[in-house]
């Protein structure tokens, strides 16, 4: 088999991002080296109380965990408390944490971790991008150590915040500016596909019946979720946004994927948090991102549900 792909997650859990969390710890093909903590979904303490909570709810409190940016680069911090709840994981009663986080705080952990590995490490940012933009401008030095970034964020089409921006870019559009233009392999894994990886609620409530905690707390928090999906879409179910980033990368062909153009709005507040992607390339400039456009998603679902049964 070959060696594991070396990966830092950095996120703010939020439901799907707690799934990703699990999907790291799983999948073979990858090695979780560390989590990184960005305000977001809800605020830093609580994302970060959130990572702890399901490290250690999945038996792996080894793994080091260290907060991040507790606000965007220049904005103020806008939340998404109305859909995860004001903790981030309304719907079941997580663990207490089993370690603490790092002291160091999340650009220092990244900088050790990255060069430390034994090579190129690839970073999966699944929230606002501020950690990766400040450690980008801090540690020039090791951006050869980054293999790629496969970040969850920004739409094709429509978004889900406001009409034209995805969240986890609108929340802080200028970070996002500085990471895809960058010059690191990128990959953008949109809403536009996550939406496709809808998981109905018949599929979630049967998480229960793994016979698992992990399981039952699972199915309890994504009944929450899906209430909210179920408000705004008129859905049965909800999707697994952040998962889908961790899949791609454990799963070469679950996602496909297209190269184009790609820039982030930081001036309209009209499109403010926009990604543009210049589908039909007008404007002559070499693609930069290689971008989602669609999903097995029978099969994702199906590695979501093994990933579940692998913990107690």
């Amino acid at each position: 088999m070959p060696t594991p792909t070396p990966i830092i997650l950095d996120c703010d859990p939020g439901h799907d991002d707690a799934l990703a969390i699990l999907l790291a710890l799983a999948r073979p093909e990858l090695r979780l080296l560390g989590i990184t903590t960005v305000a977001g979904n809800v605020g830093l303490a609580a994302t970060t109380r959130n990572a702890l909570g399901i490290l250690a709810l999945a038996g792996r409190p080894e793994i080091p965990v260290a907060s991040g940016a507790d606000r965007p680069l220049v904005r103020p911090l806008r939340t998404a408390a109305q859909v995860h709840g004001t903790s981030g994981l309304e719907g079941a009663d997580l663990p207490a944490p089993l370690a603490a986080p790092r002291p160091e705080g999340a650009i220092a952990l990244l900088a050790e971790l990255v060069r430390g590995a034994s090579e190129p490490v690839t970073l999966v940012p699944t929230g606002p991008l501020t950690n990766i933009a400040l450690f980008l401008g801090a540690h020039p030095e090791l951006r050869d150590r980054i293999a790629r970034i496969c970040l969850m964020g920004g739409s094709m089409g429509e978004g889900n915040w406001t009409a034209s921006a995805e969240f986890n870019i609108w929340v802080d559009p200028e970070a996002a500016d500085r990471v895809f233009s960058a010059g690191i392999p990128l990959t953008q894994v949109t809403i536009d596909v996550t939406h496709q990886a809808l998981v109905p609620v018949a599929e979630s409530d049967a998480w229960a019946s793994l016979g698992t905690r992990t399981g039952r707390v699972f199915a309890d928090l994504f009944r929450f979720f899906a209430g909210w999906h179920a408000r705004r879409y008129g859905w049965d179910g909800s999707p697994i946004h952040d998962a889908v980033a961790v899949a791609h990368l454990a799963l070469p062909g679950l996602v496909t994927t297209e190269d184009y153009r790609v820039q982030v709005e930081t001036h309209s507040e009209l499109t403010l948090g926009r990604t543009v992607i210049d589908r039909e390339r007008l404007s002559g400039e070499p693609p930069n991102v290689s971008v989602s456009v669609g999903i097995d998603r029978a099969r994702f679902l199906d590695v979501v549900r093994e990933t579940l049964a692998a913990f107690p």
